[in-house]
């Protein structure tokens, strides 16, 4: 097999390397997995650099999203779910590579007139866009929401889950190009938060100016945000894509009545397991009702694992949208 292995910490996606590595051997409770396509992440970039929470004992392989073919079935199951030549989509430590052993609970199947490009990069992003807005922020038809960092993965998932909610979307972007996808997936209304008094710019938009009722942040803007939600609102923190741990005024949420809720998806397989299967039956039932699909950015093509550390690079640059996926070719002996 083909992986990129990381046999100690480097300074950035520049410098990973694709090795020639004997071919998996899987445990009695994991699938064999022949990969075809894999999701790049912010994370990666952290953990290839030793600053992420979960690190692997060196040395390991890089990536966690992907999407394949079954190879092989746990041996300890009799009734295992998938079978062989079944196509998954999942996440587990190694996508970066042209096999992958993954768990049962880590694995779903890949939507039917779904890609591998498209399936690989569902696992996360959808997810938490999920939970976050229908767990946690309760959104109603009619109410209007504010999604930073919408041209991104999680971003645009989230866009067009508010839209099949029935909400009014006013999304927060950087650049021309991300305002365009933005509003290809859905978007209302668009913002550049870029700009001095964007926040100003957003409470103009919805009725009377009375503000937003969801924010969906997973940049690490509630501070301003909260001068734009209404009274009552709901804020709910998915991530810190700007770097820094904010600081919030917690008398604007006492003033307005503002709920702040976290939302940290991989915690609920432990806590919530329940919550797991639920939202993943709501995400399956809105693709089936063709009301989100894949984010994969398409402005550039990644075709074969040498073209991980190109699109790990133009990601922390925050030069794509969607999710930057690399199609994974696989060798004859690979293939079912």
């Amino acid at each position: 097999m083909r992986a990129v292995q990381v046999r100690e910490y480097v300074r950035g996606p520049q410098d990973l390397k694709v090795t020639n590595l004997p071919n998996l051997t899987p445990s009695p409770n994991t699938y064999l997995i022949a990969v075809h396509a894999a999701a790049t992440n912010f994370f990666d970039l952290l953990q290839i650099r030793g600053k992420y929470q979960n690190q692997p004992p060196l040395p390991w392989i890089a990536g966690a999203e992907f999407a394949g073919v079954v190879l092989s079935t746990p041996s300890s199951s009799k009734t295992p779910r998938f079978q062989k030549g079944d196509r998954v989509f999942g996440s587990s430590q190694g996508g970066y590579a042209t096999q992958v052993c993954a768990r049962e609970e880590a694995l779903m199947p890949v939507p039917s007139g779904w890609g591998f490009l498209e399936a690989a990069g569902l696992m996360v992003t959808a997810p938490t866009g999920y939970a976050a807005l229908v767990l946690e922020a309760r959104i109603r038809k009619g109410e209007w929401v504010l999604i930073h960092a919408a041209a991104g993965g999680v971003g645009l998932a989230a866009v067009q889950i508010a839209k099949a909610f029935g909400a009014t979307v006013i999304a927060t972007a950087g650049s021309k190009r991300k305002f365009e996808v933005a509003k290809e997936f859905g978007a209302d209304y668009t913002i550049d938060y870029n700009t001095e008094g964007w926040a100003e710019q957003v409470k103009k938009l919805t009725p009377k100016g009375k503000g937003v009722d969801v924010v969906f942040d997973p940049v690490g803007m509630v501070n301003t945000s909260l001068k734009c939600t209404a009274w009552g609102g709901r804020i709910v923190i998915v991530g810190f894509a700007a770097g820094n741990i904010e600081k919030v005024a917690m008398n604007r949420v006492l003033l307005k009545n503002i709920s702040l809720v976290g939302l940290h998806w991989g915690s609920y397989t432990k806590e919530a397991p329940e919550l797991v299967e639920k939202v993943w039956e709501g995400l399956f039932l809105l693709i089936k009702q063709e009301k989100f699909k894949g984010t994969v950015y398409t402005d550039r093509e990644f075709r074969g694992l040498e073209t991980v550390s190109q699109a790990l690079s133009m990601l922390e640059r925050r030069k794509t949208w969607g999710k930057a996926v690399v199609a994974v070719p696989q060798s004859a002996e690979s293939k079912l």
